[in-house]
């Protein structure tokens, strides 16, 4: 089942980035990989990541990127059991998979891909303000679900970055 791909602007007046789905992955987050738990930023293309929607997949290309943008604050196990696994920060405008009650009370569906931003909620996820970020995308050939410090971050495919810039 594909995740419901919500396209409503917060109603919260968060700042939300445009275009969507500018997000990527801070330095220092770990991936799951076939070589155990990574930072980001030691990833390579060839490297075999752990993707919720198909297992293994193999990473095509890693870019990098500074940015201004949202910080957005995840306590540990704040999304369920060890999702994060630790305090995580993400850019507002990254993509997240909810697969819980936070997806059927948001939009009615059993799981859907929102930014980060949306899941504010002023008292367990916090709005930091505006930071600066090294951020990393990771592409692959088609779009997947990468666990990053146990949340389930949405990553695009090499031909949806290259066909965006």
């Amino acid at each position: 089942m594909r995740p419901r791909q919500p396209r409503r602007v917060s109603d919260a007046g968060l700042d939300l980035c445009q275009p969507p789905g500018t997000g990527g992955i801070p330095a220092g987050a770990i991936v799951y990989s076939k070589d155990g738990e990574l930072p980001v930023e030691y990833l390579c293309p060839g490297d075999r990541i752990i993707t919720r929607d198909r297992g293994l997949a193999t990473l095509r290309a890693v870019t990098w990127r500074r940015a201004r943008m949202r910080r957005i604050r995840f306590p540990a196990r704040v999304m369920g059991q060890l999702r994060p696994i630790r305090d995580t920060a993400l850019p507002g405008c990254q993509g997240v998979l909810i697969r819980d009650w936070r997806a059927k009370a948001l939009y009615g569906a059993e799981q859907a891909i929102i930014p980060a931003a949306r899941l504010v909620d002023g008292t367990c996820v916090t709005d930091e303000g505006v930071a600066e970020w090294t951020l990393f995308t990771l592409k692959f050939d088609s779009p997947h679900i990468v666990y990053a410090d146990g949340l389930e971050l949405a990553a695009a495919s090499a031909m949806t970055a290259a066909a965006e810039s």
